[in-house]
């Protein structure tokens, strides 16, 4: 993969790759397959690939009835339309008969940007986690989609995989790769953790780059599988910094901040600071605009930081 190459747009090659391999996989789509990328999919495999319309709750039904014959399902769209949609359908048809449904639903968090708010998938990961079985991935880029699109597809079960729109820097990875229910470790240091997944991922690096120049050393996990989480990464993080940062591009409420604490209070009670959309609904703008405007920003986590630094026992 190049170092600029969206999330989405690694998905519809791995894809693409992938349905040479296994002929028992089909994909879905709900109109919007130049944008989920399973065009590359359509274009090849025209007898395994089924556009459902602007139907999302209808697709996730089709996908359950594929799965429970024996396919391995990949059903595409926006992430808003693929968790706040189809609810219902995710949970009764099929995390309750636990399919082998791979969810990889593009367009997530704010930086959709310009769609505005009614396109704004910052509920997802909440809903997505609530769901018992399933397994739910944000990965930080292209590099990283692929390994992850490659292991759904060889793991029976249902998954969700959070995608975004933009293009993604490349991100420096751990030397081990992904590995499904574990952390990787971007950058190691003492003083606190900062814990993120998605685009996030550069922008905490990039603090934490600016704070060690002041003196600060942060250790930066990639939390990439949010469920089920590395709790012995987090109980790690929290014993040999004393001090932990959640950044994610989600709402506060049942997202990454919202799991680690949970590791955190259960284990060992640390200061924490989450770097998150608060109670509330935006509106239009450039996914930068919006980004700055919520704190998502390299300046916003170094704020965080010394927050959780001042409260951080002696």
């Amino acid at each position: 993969m190049s170092e600029l190459v969206s999330t989405r747009e690694a998905y519809g090659k791995t894809l693409l790759e992938l349905g040479e391999k296994y002929p028992d996989l089909v994909v879905l789509d709900a109109d919007l397959s130049q944008s989920t990328m399973t065009h590359y999919f359509a274009n090849r495999f025209p007898d395994r690939f089924f556009n459902c319309g602007v139907a999302e709750q209808n697709m996730m039904g089709i996908a359950a009835g594929l799965a429970s014959t024996g396919k391995t399902v990949f059903a595409s769209t926006f992430a808003v339309f693929a968790t706040c949609r189809c609810f219902d359908q995710l949970r009764v048809g099929i995390a309750q008969p636990s399919l082998n449904v791979k969810v990889v639903a593009t367009h997530g968090g704010l930086s959709v940007g310009a769609d505005g708010y009614s396109h704004h998938a910052i509920e997802d990961l909440a809903l997505a986690c609530a769901l018992p079985g399933f397994t739910v991935v944000v990965p930080a880029d292209a590099a990283e989609t692929e390994r992850v699109i490659r292991l759904a597809a060889a793991t029976h079960g249902p998954f969700y995989i959070r995608l975004s729109r933009p293009i993604t820097p490349r991100v420096p990875h751990d030397g081990n790769g992904f590995v499904l229910g574990k952390a990787a470790t971007l950058r190691d240091g003492s003083d606190v953790t900062i814990i993120t997944n998605g685009l996030m991922v550069t922008k905490a690096i990039e603090a934490a780059e600016t704070l060690s120049g002041q003196g600060i050393e942060c250790r930066v996990l990639n939390m990439a599988t949010l469920k089920p989480i590395d709790e012995d990464a987090i109980r790690l993080a929290a014993k040999e910094t004393g001090a932990i940062v959640t950044v994610e591009e989600h709402l506060q409420q049942g997202g990454l901040g919202s799991r680690v604490a949970q590791v955190v209070v259960e284990h060992l009670t640390v200061p924490m600071a989450l770097v998150t959309v608060r109670d509330v609904y935006t509106h239009s703008g450039t996914p930068e605009e919006l980004l700055q405007e919520h704190g998502l920003t390299p300046a916003g986590i170094e704020k965080a930081v010394w927050t959780v630094l001042r409260k951080k026992r002696p």
